[in-house]
């Protein structure tokens, strides 16, 4: 006979109903980021064309704005609008930077954009990565607890049949299972992510490289 969800669970100590609940936890976390980060993910693939938008505005104030309300993620806009503010000596009239020339200045605000949005693309992906790792040795030790326990139980038995110990093994290889169902989900996902990442990082060196040229050049 099968045994159910609340039996198992009864018969799980403390450590086991620990192991498990870190599990499902998780579990959950995970597939929060993964829904959350598809969805801003998305999104971003979705504004790819606003840089084309962009470029083929008639002045630079219009592609400002036509990028900010095409770029629903706001990934490409903070490079276009520190970048245009950098351009503009008045901006920098009073700050340390205003006998700096304008190329350099513009190099610096631009790296600093690339890095706040670099951050803000590889946020989660860390936690996906632990998970992916550590999940299936949490289910690990479960299971090795879960086996312990039944052949303790056993060796106190007069009379050793397989039943005795094919029962309560099978039940501790559960949570072997539930380690690699919480992992593989994480794993693949974070390589999905780091692969649109790479696509999007490309794009933004890109359209930083060109934004610089543009705006040292005319200004």
């Amino acid at each position: 006979m099968p045994i159910t969800l609340s039996q198992y669970w009864m018969q799980l100590d403390d450590l086991g109903r620990a192991v498990a609940v870190f599990l499902i936890l998780m579990s959950l976390v995970s597939w929060f980021t993964i829904f959350s980060k598809s969805w801003s993910f998305w999104r971003i693939r979705r504004s790819t064309n606003a840089l084309h938008v962009f470029w083929n505005a008639p002045t630079i104030e219009d592609a400002v704005t036509l990028l900010d309300a095409l770029d629903v993620e706001n990934i490409y806009t903070p490079l276009a609008k520190q970048g245009l503010i950098a351009a503009n000596p008045q901006s920098r009239a009073k700050s340390i930077m205003a006998k700096t020339d304008a190329t350099d200045v513009m190099t610096r605000v631009l790296r600093e954009e690339l890095n706040r949005v670099t951050v803000r693309l590889e946020s989660g992906l860390t936690l996906l990565a632990s998970v992916g790792a550590t999940a299936p040795f949490v289910g690990l030790l479960g299971t090795v607890w879960g086996i312990y326990h039944a052949l303790t139980a056993v060796s106190g038995s007069t009379a050793i049949q397989i039943d005795l110990v094919a029962g309560p093994v099978g039940e501790a290889l559960v949570m072997t299972g539930l380690g690699l169902i919480v992992a593989i989900p994480a794993v693949l996902a974070y390589n999905a992510f780091n692969r649109i990442n790479r696509i999007t990082f490309a794009e933004l060196d890109g359209f930083a490289f060109d934004l610089h040229a543009h705006l040292t050049k005319t200004n």
